[in-house]
């Protein structure tokens, strides 16, 4: 059992990074954050739409925060959902009554739905409340300005294993620790760390997603409200609409970045005539428009494993959240995942702390049998997702669905139950597969053998793209 105090450094303050250093705080060690960017938080959170976050590319794209983020929030960091709301932002709950489909003609409350609430906003205000909780937490020192350059290591505590004994900064200064956590995001140089640290390199798998993404931000004195998806395809892009904090919300489109076409989209009124031919989104363009269209684009896949072959490539070191695996952003899971991975990683510590090669070993099984399955799952969304466009932009037949998601979601638009299970896959809640597994579900699932299901009534297709970005 690994029950002593350690000296822990962190690299990365970010959400997940500021999380894990409270969880960890929390249980005694001594904690440091080495944050790269330089720019204090501000003192209010209503500032922090001006924060200056380079190290953060997606700072100012649309984030979501889950039912999931808030069940591991209130267990581990008891009082950040309050700090949230003080940050201006706002609940969520999708079995409102007014939020279920119209279909669904059975709208009694399920026990239980209270727990699937959330609270949400823009990823400043996000931030902001994060590290307000994290500066006021015990054991915890946030350094900005900070950036690391390389791994330093000590004695070795597993046979021809190099272990992390704490890092170099771009200064020069060493700074020793019993466990290095990477919490640097998807930008993370963990491999060549690692690999100039003398470790092996660890397994990387990353490929570009193709999507590209165009966003608007919008504020008004109501929000709109919802009649369709958080996220919904339409044949040639799909379309997220999410509530953010003060006042505020935001419209996404994305599409393949192989379509040189829709990067029209980036002009305001090509914007706002796609956007308007989306009938279930297009009120979500009645505000005051806050920002420009906001373009992301070169988003990578990535996944690593730093257990190879059954032995850890260093000891004294785990990455956390983006700097493990990360995927297209569109389903808004980034910072859920991430924070569930956090507690994940404090778990292991509780039990292993002491012990570096075990440590290394059960944090990398526990993180491929609990986040893994996150990870597979969005990937196989996002290709099946992107396949779709490619078909439908060379005017080729779309791919057939997968077809128990096919299933599952025209299920949800009649029954109760089925959506709520819908909801609790989008939420992190629950994985696809345990769904799938509820009798009541299996059982509505069956019914649709061999029926043709509804089409998808909202597809914009080559030719009215076309026309939408001809003006």
């Amino acid at each position: 059992m690994g029950d002593g105090v350690s000296k822990i450094l962190i690299c990365g303050g970010g959400v997940i990074g500021l999380c894990t250093a409270a969880m960890l705080g929390r249980d005694g060690h001594d904690v440091t954050v080495l944050e790269a960017d330089p720019a204090g938080h501000p003192s209010s959170s209503i500032q922090g739409w001006d924060w200056e976050r380079p190290g953060v590319a997606q700072f100012r794209q649309p984030h979501n925060l889950s039912s999931r983020f808030r069940m591991v929030a209130d267990q581990e960091l008891p009082g950040l959902t309050d700090t949230l709301l003080r940050a201006g932002c706002v609940w969520m709950d999708y079995f409102d009554p007014r939020f279920l489909p119209p279909t669904i003609t059975d709208r009694t409350p399920r026990p239980g739905d209270e727990a699937m609430r959330f609270v949400t906003g823009r990823r400043p205000a996000m931030e902001w409340a994060v590290a307000t909780m994290a500066q006021a937490a015990p054991n915890v020192t946030i350094r900005r300005g900070t950036k690391v350059r390389e791994l330093v290591t000590g004695a070795s505590a597993a046979p021809c294993v190099p272990h992390v004994a704490g890092v170099r900064t771009t200064s020069g200064e060493e700074i020793r620790a019993d466990l290095v956590i990477d919490a640097m995001g998807r930008r993370s140089p963990a491999c060549e760390l690692i690999r100039h640290a003398g470790g092996r390199s660890p397994v990387e798998e990353a490929e570009d997603s193709n999507f590209v993404y165009f966003t608007r931000y919008f504020s008004g004195k109501q929000r709109p409200h919802r009649k369709g998806r958080v996220l919904t395809p339409m044949g040639l892009l799909s379309i997220l609409t999410l509530d953010g904090d003060n006042e505020t919300w935001s419209v996404t489109l994305f599409t393949s970045a192989r379509n040189k076409a829709m990067r029209a989209l980036r002009d305001a009124a090509t914007f706002h005539r796609v956007v308007m031919a989306c009938p279930l989104q297009a009120h979500w363009l009645e505000g005051e428009p806050i920002t420009h269209v906001l373009l992301m684009a070169g988003v990578l896949d990535r996944y690593r494993r730093f257990v190879v072959d059954g032995q850890p490539v260093v000891t004294g070191y785990a990455a956390v959240g983006d700097a493990w695996a990360c995927t297209n952003p569109s389903a808004g899971r980034g910072l859920s995942v991430g924070l569930l991975h956090a507690q994940v990683l404090r778990n292991v510590a509780r039990r292993h702390i002491d012990d570096p090669g075990e440590f290394s070993r059960e944090y990398d099984a526990e993180t491929e049998r609990q986040i893994g399955p996150f990870y597979r799952n969005q990937i196989a969304a996002d290709r099946a997702r992107i396949a779709e466009m490619e078909a439908l932009a060379e005017g080729l037949p779309m791919p057939p669905p997968n077809p128990m998601m096919a299933k599952l979601f025209a299920a949800s638009a009649q029954d109760a139950d089925v959506f709520r299970g819908v909801v609790e896959i989008a939420m992190c809640v629950s994985l696809p597969q345990d769904i799938f597994a509820r009798p009541h579900i299996a059982a509505k699932l069956a019914e649709l053998d061999g029926r043709p299901l509804p089409p998808n009534a909202n597809i914009i297709g080559r030719e009215q793209m076309a026309s939408l970005i001809a003006g």
